[in-house]
């Protein structure tokens, strides 16, 4: 006798967006287990994740560190080396970060993270790919997430009634670019 099983049914946007996240980061699970309860307390059930990668700071290379990434929402946790004590080291909204920026160095397959606290502390966060190419999808990713997602809510609209169409509003410089 054959048993139907639906995957996905009665589970949360933040399960259902996690493990695919994680997979793609290629994270061991047992490392992921042990900061899951820290994002779960952190994050909505009704978030989707974006990103979750293992990342280190250049200031302080002692310590394992994981940076949760949802639409909304900067999660970093700290894993000590000796008794692998959990921590949480940031829990920001984005638009509570100020001056976000980031630096890729494809050739090391590196991206630097930087951004302002709420509290005025300036985070910085190394996050190292295995691929090159992953270099750069994280930097459209983080693009999306910080520059796309923080616009006003005018920016937001997309027409009115009425308006001109809105290319003709919008100057020359500041047109969309499509990331392919």
């Amino acid at each position: 006798m054959w048993r139907v099983v639906v995957v996905g049914q009665g589970m949360d946007v933040f399960s259902r967006t996690f493990l695919p996240a994680v997979a793609e980061t290629g994270l061991a699970a047992q490392t992921v287990s042990r900061h899951m309860p820290v994002f779960r307390r952190c994050v909505g059930a009704g978030e989707a994740i974006v990103l979750v990668t293992r990342c280190g700071r250049p200031e302080r290379p002692v310590g394992e560190y994981l940076l949760l990434l949802t639409h909304r929402r900067l999660v970093v946790t700290r894993q000590t080396r000796v008794l692998h004590r959990l921590r949480l080291h940031l829990n920001a909204e984005l638009r509570e970060l100020s001056d976000v920026t980031w630096s890729t160095d494809a050739r090391l397959s590196v991206i630097e993270l930087a951004a302002t606290a709420i509290d005025g502390v300036r985070e910085r966060f190394l996050i190292r790919t295995q691929h090159p190419r992953q270099v750069w999808q994280l930097d459209a990713l983080l693009h999306h997430a910080f520059r796309a997602r923080l616009r006003t809510p005018r920016e937001r609209v997309v027409a009115t009634i009425g308006d001109a169409p809105a290319a003709a509003l919008r100057p020359a410089a500041s047109r969309p670019v499509v990331l392919h």
